[in-house]
């Protein structure tokens, strides 16, 4: 069972070296992570995945990046990552995600998000669309 908790700084070379696994993920400076929530799962004691949120008013939040070493995909980590920041908030949650990552989209559907938007031309490594979605908690 993995561990669910809060990143450090001591954990961005763990966060960069899987964003860099991650082609769908956005790959962005990772330092900048430290400005908003970032939520690791830990695995046989080594980062395997993190994922990147932010308020965006009172009760709205975005998922801005999530990442799962590949080596570890599959056993749920995502869906641990994004269920604990779910749990712990109360409101609108929010993501992109690529028109072509079907499995992305397929978790978050499992979880509860709804397709709501399709943005043109957002992706431009390889250009792309993405897929606007939206949870809501109670």
């Amino acid at each position: 069972m993995p561990v669910i908790r809060r990143g450090a700084a001591s954990d961005l070379d763990a966060v960069a070296a899987i964003q860099a696994q991650c082609p769908e993920a956005a790959q962005w400076d990772v330092t900048g992570y430290q400005q908003y929530d970032l939520l690791v799962a830990v695995r046989e004691g080594q980062v395997a995945g993190f994922l990147v949120s932010r308020l965006a008013g009172g009760d709205e939040c975005e998922i801005l990046n999530l990442g799962v070493d590949p080596e570890f995909r599959r056993r749920g980590l995502a869906r641990d990552l994004v269920g604990t920041l779910l749990w712990g908030f109360r409101g609108d949650v929010y993501l992109e995600v690529r028109e072509s990552n079907q499995a992305a989209r397929n978790l978050y559907n499992s979880m509860g998000f709804q397709e709501v938007s399709c943005r043109q031309g957002y992706y431009d490594t390889p250009p792309e669309a993405a897929i606007v979605m939206k949870f809501h908690s109670c």
